[in-house]
């Protein structure tokens, strides 16, 4: 019991969790601004505005910046392994979504008329920098009102 006080007394660990699930939940609303149609599966999909991956890592490395100071060793640390994540978002992730995007095409192409399509390729898996950039700002403000205003 005292384990799972300890995490909810963690307020660095708590402002990850909430930018996380702020982003999530903020692309049900968006979609449907977007394209006039519900679709409750985003708030359990990777990809989309904004980036809840972006969102949750700024969220740690902010709250540890400023509840151990942005000199120490642990922001150092949550720094570069946001940095890390929020490449494969827009690098490694964000391709491989262009290249499912394309083999999706070519087997729509060549299984035309057959009766052996396959389960198409999840086209979604990285982000823009515009939802990155979402992401981060959603992440810093959940930090920065955890530990400094609440």
């Amino acid at each position: 019991m005292s384990v799972v006080l300890g995490l909810l007394a963690n307020r660095v660990l708590l402002a990850a969790v909430l930018a996380w699930t702020i982003a999530q939940i903020i692309k049900v609303p968006l979609n449907y601004l977007l394209h006039r149609e519900w679709d409750w599966s985003l708030l359990f999909a990777a990809g989309g505005m904004p980036s809840s991956h972006t969102a949750l890592v700024t969220g740690i490395a902010i709250g540890v910046g400023l509840q151990d100071g942005f000199q120490s060793t642990t922001f150092a640390v949550a720094a570069v392994l946001a940095a890390v994540v929020i490449y494969d978002a827009t690098g490694v992730r964000r391709h491989a979504g262009d290249h499912a995007r394309v083999l999706n095409l070519m087997i729509d192409e060549l299984l035309t008329g057959h009766p052996l399509a396959e389960k198409e390729l999840k086209e979604v898996l990285g982000h823009t920098p515009r939802e990155v950039i979402g992401g981060l700002l959603l992440g810093m403000v959940t930090a920065y009102v955890l530990l400094r205003v609440v």
